[in-house]
C-alpha cells in the first residue's frame, strides 16, 4: 500500500506506482484493447472468488497496470480523456468478466468526474498526477437511518485543532482496494463537502463487513472516521447554486452503472452456450441427440443473446448522448441548448437503464432453461449471475425511472436534478 504524505495543501499525490500508467497520447483503442483482454482473467477466477469471498486485489491490479483506471483523465493533465462511449466498452468488458471489479470502478470514475467538476487547480494538479500513476479513489456516501437515502450524519467540523472528519459510513464501494476515499459530510454551515483523504490515515477504521446475496466482492463494507484530520486543500465545495443546477456527471454514472448488467447479460450468454454444448442433456421427446440441435434450447439461447445485444446498443446510445451533454458542457454553447443535451442525456440513461436491467436479469433467469437441474449444482455457481444482477439493480431503484421517462415524453417534464449518484 502507497504511503501518502501531504505536508500541506499544495504537496501532491505520490500515486499508486512510480510510474505513469497513461499519457495524452495513450489511445482509447489501446484501454479498450486492454480491457477485452482481462475479460477471460477476470472470468477464470470470478465463480471461485465469489464462492470463497475473496476479494479482486490482483484482478483491480491489472486494471491499475492497464491504465484503465486513468482513462478519465483529461488532457489539459496529461491524461487519455477517453469519451464515455469507449469507457462504456471498457466497463462491458471488465463487467462481463467479473462484475464486482467494474462496480469497484463506479465511484472511482465518479469521483473523478466530481473532482474535474468541483475540485480546484491544486486539487487537479495534486489528484490527476496520482491517479496517472494508478491511484484509485473509493466513494464514501451512502449511510444507514435517517428518512431519506440521501440523509447524512457525518461531519466535517473546525476545532481547534484544524478539520477533523467525524461518522460512519455504511457503504464505501471499493473502499478496502483504494488508495484514497471520497467521503460525503455536512460542515460546521450544513454545506455538502467531501473530503478526499488517503485511506489509511489515522483514524480511518474500514470493515469488511458487507454481506449482500450479490455483487459479494465490491469491498463495500462499512467505515468509521473517528475524529480524522483532514486538510484544507482536500476538501472539496459543492455551493447552493451548483446543487440547483444540472451537470452531466449524474447520467454518466447512472450510465456506467448499467454497464455492470450488460456485462452480466454477455456473461451468461457465453455460460449458456458452454453448458449447452457440455452439462446439457435432451429429453428423449426433443428428438435430438444433442441439446445443441434443440429448438427449445436454440430459443433460450437466442432470446438471451437478443435482449443482451439490445441492451448494449440502447446503453451505447445513452453513452453517445453523455458526451454530446460532457462537450456541451465545456463548449461555447448557448444555456438552452446545453440543458437540452444535458435532459437527452438523462432520459437516455433512464431508458437503458430499464432494458440493461431486465436484460441482466432474464438471462440470469434462463440459463436454467438450458440444461435441467444438474444446472442448479453449486459446482456451476450459475446463481451468482442473478444475485449479482438483483443486488446491483437495487442501487437506482428502477420503478423511478420509468415514471421519469413517462413524464418526459407525456407532457415535457424534465427529469429531478440530482448531484450525489
Amino acid at each position: 500500500m502507497t504511503q501518502h504524505i501531504y505536508p500541506d495543501e499544495q504537496a501532491h499525490a505520490t500515486g499508486h506506482f512510480a510510474f505513469p500508467v497513461v499519457n495524452r497520447d495513450t489511445p482509447a483503442s489501446t484501454l479498450i484493447q486492454a480491457a477485452e483482454q482481462l475479460t477471460p482473467a477476470l472470468a477464470a477466477e470470478a465463480s471461485l472468488r465469489d464462492r470463497q469471498r475473496l476479494l479482486p486485489h490482483d484482478a483491480l491490479e491489472w486494471v491499475r497496470k492497464a491504465g484503465i483506471t486513468a482513462a478519465r483523465v483529461p488532457r489539459e493533465w496529461d491524461g487519455p480523456e477517453l469519451g464515455y462511449q469507449e469507457l462504456a466498452h471498457i466497463m462491458i468488458a471488465l463487467a462481463k468478466g467479473d462484475p464486482n471489479v467494474a462496480q469497484v470502478l463506479i465511484p472511482h470514475f465518479t469521483s473523478v468526474e466530481r473532482l474535474r467538476l468541483n475540485g480546484h487547480s491544486a486539487q487537479h494538479t495534486r489528484y490527476f498526477a496520482g491517479l496517472r500513476h494508478g491511484d484509485v479513489i473509493s466513494g464514501a456516501t451512502g449511510e444507514r437511518g435517517g428518512k431519506f437515502v440521501t440523509d447524512m450524519t457525518t461531519q466535517l467540523v473546525s476545532t481547534s485543532d484544524g478539520l477533523r472528519l467525524r461518522g460512519k459510513k455504511f457503504y464505501s464501494t471499493g473502499g478496502l482496494m483504494a488508495d484514497l476515499l471520497r467521503v460525503t459530510a455536512k460542515n460546521d454551515r450544513g454545506e455538502t463537502v467531501s473530503a478526499l483523504i488517503p485511506r489509511d490515515r489515522e483514524g480511518v477504521v474500514q470493515h469488511d463487513d458487507w454481506d449482500g446475496m450479490g455483487q459479494r466482492l465490491t469491498a463495500s463494507g462499512s467505515t468509521d472516521f473517528n475524529n480524522v484530520q483532514v486538510l484544507p486543500g482536500e476538501v472539496m465545495f459543492y455551493s447552493s447554486a451548483e446543487n440547483k443546477r444540472r451537470n452531466y456527471q449524474p447520467a454518466a454514472t447512472q450510465m456506467l452503472h448499467s454497464t455492470i448488467e450488460v456485462g452480466i447479460a454477455f456473461a451468461v450468454l457465453d455460460e449458456a452456450v458452454e453448458w449447452a454444448h457440455r452439462g446439457a442433456r435432451p429429453r428423449p421427446e426433443s428428438g435430438v441427440e444433442r441439446s445443441v440441435d434443440d429448438w427449445y434450447v436454440q430459443h433460450i439461447i437466442g432470446n438471451i443473446a437478443a435482449h443482451a445485444h439490445a441492451a448494449q446498443a440502447t446503453l451505447l446510445r445513452a453513452a453517445a448522448l453523455v458526451d454530446e451533454a460532457v462537450s456541451g458542457w465545456y463548449g461555447d454553447l448557448d444555456e438552452k441548448t446545453r440543458e437540452n443535451r444535458l435532459i437527452a442525456a438523462s432520459i437516455a440513461t433512464a431508458e437503458a437503464k430499464i432494458i440493461c436491467n431486465g436484460a441482466a436479469l432474464r438471462a440470469a433467469e434462463r440459463i436454467y432453461d438450458v440444461g435441467g437441474s444438474s444446472a442448479t449444482l453449486k459446482a456451476n455457481n450459475f446463481d451468482r449471475h442473478w444475485r449479482n444482477a438483483r443486488t446491483h439493480t437495487t442501487h437506482d431503484p428502477i420503478h423511478h425511472r420509468y415514471r421519469v421517462v413517462g413524464r418526459y415524453y407525456l407532457d415535457q417534464t424534465p427529469p429531478p436534478i440530482t448531484m450525489y449518484d
